[in-house]
């Protein structure tokens, strides 16, 4: 059973969520800083309200960490632009020719987008991410097969997309796994990180205790990794997770 409800708790807007769970949950979630509190079904909104007030100086901190976080602007997908692969920044250059659209990826410093001429920004901007898309696929692979052994869980569907609110997401049921395609920008134990925590949800479904107890065993850093995901500049559209 899950059952949603929204209190106002000195002017904040805080969306409830009543679950089958044993303790309250408080998240702050970019791009806004919405406020969202899982719940055990018997909690009262006078408990909550009382936990969230508890909760304003750290709730207002996370709020402003995420106003002050730096953000591209939209990309326009011409040559100077700063593009990311793998943590790293590249200088993107373009390179107009006859023949099949591609990226290379030229030293440490460079990304070379060769496409035709009068191309417009989202067929240039679609090769950039099919490339993206091409990568992380050759990433996950490896990561998962070590994954799945240490952590004794077999997933049968995991895919790449596009996601603007989360870095993964897992279904239980299904057992299917879902990573988002932004993460190819990021550090490689970034990914490491997210996939570690929608395995872990085949072992707990919630963000509870024993979910926190899991990922301290099977990764002990996750908690850096978090943080250093978070802290990377985001894309015009991105989320954090």
């Amino acid at each position: 059973m899950n059952i949603e409800s929204n209190i106002t708790v000195n002017g904040l807007q805080v969306k409830v969520q009543r679950k089958s769970i044993k303790n309250l949950h408080l998240g702050v979630y970019p791009p806004s800083g919405r406020v969202r509190m899982a719940v055990p079904l018997a909690v009262s909104d006078g408990a909550v309200r009382r936990a969230v007030i508890g909760k304003l100086g750290w709730i207002k901190r996370q709020q402003k960490r995420f106003r002050d976080q730096p953000r591209q602007s939209k990309r326009e997908m011409i040559s100077g632009e700063s593009h990311y692969f793998l943590g790293g920044r590249y200088r993107l250059k373009v390179i107009h020719v006859d023949t099949k659209s591609k990226i290379i990826l030229k030293n440490k410093a460079n990304l070379e987008l060769y496409t035709s001429v009068g191309s417009r920004v989202e067929e240039r901007e679609q090769v950039l991410y099919s490339w993206y898309r091409q990568r992380l696929k050759e990433m996950i692979p490896p990561l998962l097969d070590q994954w799945q052994r240490r952590i004794g869980v077999a997933v049968p569907f995991w895919g790449v997309k596009r996601m603007k609110t989360k870095w993964g997401s897992c279904n239980v049921a299904t057992r299917r796994i879902w990573l988002n395609l932004e993460l190819t920008k990021k550090p490689q134990h970034c990914l490491e990180y997210i996939l570690v925590h929608e395995l872990v949800h085949l072992l707990e479904r919630h963000h509870n205790e024993r979910f926190v107890g899991l990922m301290d065993k099977f990764l002990p850093r996750w908690r850096f990794y978090k943080e250093e995901l978070n802290c990377f500049p985001l894309s015009h559209s991105e989320w954090q997770y």
